[in-house]
């Protein structure tokens, strides 16, 4: 059995241990040792999973963040073969929402011995562009996407996931931005808004729920539009997630369905899986259903097969 590690070098201190590590995992797994292919600055990830792929890869270990994780999704959908995370970034919602084990040895043991899960992807357009783009955790514009655009790389490496709250904080009194959304086939709606977010997960770091309905094989989207225009708004909302309360109000909407286009006055900045995309204008989101085989726990293990 031959497996494959992508690797963001930017996210691993130690390659040779990383390497180490996993083919004793293989070993004792009885697969052959791991090799090793590392991202580039133009690829994240995208061209060499396609590449395991090509090379007879039965396995795909994604080495990095969520971004790290995004790219090669998007290498190995349609492809049926599996994908085997370990979580090396800042947030890892991917392998949260999956309740995958978040230390190396122990995710690169599961890959190796867990079962096969589909689940859905997504892909956003934006601004008329050509290019689709494949995701698998969320999008998201206004002010998410600002507060993961300023959280610095080195701020990041030192605290993890505390920078986003430190960006966050500097873009509470942001004003608010006008959005038309539109759901499928249902009419347009207007609102005035802070944030909306796009999820094919819904779960946050500390196990904060945004999207408590999403579910990465119902082949939909769900969405979430933020709506604070005080302090005391913010903390409103954020009480909410953490009672996961599922009540809406003119704070907080929820919404679901297969295409979600989102049309802005004005450029904003927009990201996906955690990655800034640069400012849009318009962001059109569809769900791939059953596009990508991740490798999870067995049943009575505590995920989901």
């Amino acid at each position: 059995m031959k497996s494959i590690i992508v690797v963001n070098p930017t996210k691993v201190d130690d390659l040779e241990g990383l390497r180490t590590t996993v083919a004793k995992a293989c070993a004792d797994a009885g697969w052959d040792a791991p090799t090793i292919i590392e991202t580039t600055k133009d690829d994240p990830g995208e061209g060499m999973a396609k590449d395991a792929v090509s090379q007879g890869a039965d396995l795909v270990f994604s080495a990095g963040g969520d971004g790290t994780v995004m790219a090669i999704a998007a290498g190995l959908a349609g492809s049926g073969v599996p994908m085997g995370i370990l979580p090396m970034g800042t947030g890892n919602l991917l392998a949260r929402n999956l309740e995958l084990p978040l230390t190396v040895p122990e995710a690169a043991i599961l890959a190796l011995t867990g079962v096969n899960r589909t689940i859905d992807l997504a892909t956003s357009v934006k601004n008329d562009e050509d290019t689709k783009t494949v995701f698998a955790v969320m999008a998201g514009i206004g002010f998410d996407a600002a507060m993961m655009k300023d959280a610095p790389e080195a701020v990041k490496a030192k605290l993890g996931w505390v920078a986003y709250l430190i960006s966050g904080a500097k873009h509470l009194r942001d004003r608010s931005i006008r959005v038309g959304i539109k759901i499928d086939d249902k009419p347009p709606i207007t609102r005035h808004v802070k944030s909306v977010i796009v999820g094919n997960v819904g779960t946050l770091q500390g196990g904060l729920q945004l999207l408590p309905d999403a579910d990465p094989e119902d082949g939909v989207l769900d969405v979430v539009v933020l709506q604070p225009t005080r302090v005391i708004d913010w903390l409103r909302v954020i009480g909410r997630l953490v009672t996961r309360a599922k009540r809406e109000d003119s704070e907080l909407e929820r919404f679901s369905g297969k295409k979600i286009e989102l049309q802005l006055r004005h450029h904003h900045p927009s990201q996906l899986d955690g990655d800034p995309q640069g400012d849009a204008v318009k962001m059109v989101l569809e769900c791939v259903p059953a596009a990508l085989v991740v490798r999870v726990a067995g049943p009575g293990a505590g995920a989901k097969a």
